[in-house]
């Protein structure tokens, strides 16, 4: 294996296992600190990423990651918080993991060696050109990933790629590359550590601007919570509270009304209309919240 940047070895911490805890957790620190920059320095591209996911998604495509190991593992994280927090389930954002569903919570790690099975997962997985795939992997070069990204190349998908190295062969299979290049890990090669830190902080601005462009906000109250616990309920009627200006208790009750539903709710208080007209409301502007109030008449 040629020497890569993931898998170098960190000047500043060589003699870590010299130090004492507080020692080793200053350099972890030291070095935590400049994965940020390095993602926000690939801002422009992870927008792009953005428009192109919130476009296809609008029209009825599927945003889809595929990964292996510590990267897949945060994908699959990433996509299933989707559903409590913005009501979008696994049928329009999902993950492809090396390994199935046991690679969660097992090491799997010859499942990453095989390229043809990343094709076979995209190939079943049906994609076509309304759908966006993000291929995520630390050094760009993972094949089961890489064999994921070129079946949905040749399927006529969108084709995103999150690398943490450069020059890396992702780049060929990508139409958009996010490559936040964190540098040496702490200690080497474990890119669980920044190189994840990098992954997460990319994948949580895709899926939430994506979510934002989609409507699934109003402000930056999460409008589109799906209450299904105790503290999601007590989350959701705070949202409307603060959404409308009611008390926490009127909120509460107009929730009940609204079917549990915020949107509908927030639309039912700001446009004084029944939970019947201010769905009406929010279908016709397509579930977004601030266009629904803009149809209300005298809002």
């Amino acid at each position: 294996m040629e020497q890569r940047i993931t898998e170098s070895r960190n000047p500043a911490s060589t003699s870590i296992d010299t130090l004492d805890a507080h020692g080793i957790v200053a350099i972890i620190a030291a070095e935590d600190a400049k994965v940020a920059p390095a993602v926000a320095a690939c801002a422009g591209a992870i927008a792009q990423l953005v428009e192109a996911a919130a476009e296809r998604m609008w029209h009825g495509g599927r945003l889809i990651y595929i990964g292996a190991g510590t990267s897949g593992r945060l994908a699959v994280l990433d996509a299933v918080e989707c559903l409590p927090t913005y009501s979008v389930g696994s049928d329009r954002v999902f993950a492809l993991l090396a390994g199935g569903p046991a690679a969660l919570t097992n090491s799997i790690e010859d499942a990453e060696d095989d390229a043809n099975q990343g094709a076979r997962d995209v190939a079943t997985a049906e994609l076509g050109a309304d759908d966006v795939l993000v291929g995520i992997a630390a050094s760009g070069r993972t094949p089961y990933v890489l064999g994921g990204m070129a079946e949905a190349r040749r399927r006529g998908a969108f084709v995103g790629g999150v690398s943490c190295a450069l020059p890396t062969p992702m780049a060929a299979l990508a139409d958009v590359l996010i490559a936040p290049v964190v540098g040496p890990e702490v200690v080497t090669g474990s890119t669980r550590m920044k190189a994840g830190t990098a992954q997460k902080l990319v994948l949580n601005m895709l899926s939430t601007a994506t979510m934002i462009r989609l409507g699934k906000t109003y402000g930056n109250l999460m409008v589109d919570v799906i209450p299904g616990n105790q503290k999601l309920r007590a989350r959701a009627a705070t949202i409307v509270a603060q959404a409308t200006g009611l008390d926490l208790a009127e909120a509460a009750a107009l929730l009940e009304q609204a079917g549990g539903i915020p949107k509908t709710a927030i639309v039912m208080a700001l446009a004084h209309v029944d939970a019947e007209r201010a769905q009406s409301l929010l279908e016709q502007a397509a579930g977004r919240v601030r266009q629904a109030l803009e149809l209300a008449p005298g809002t």
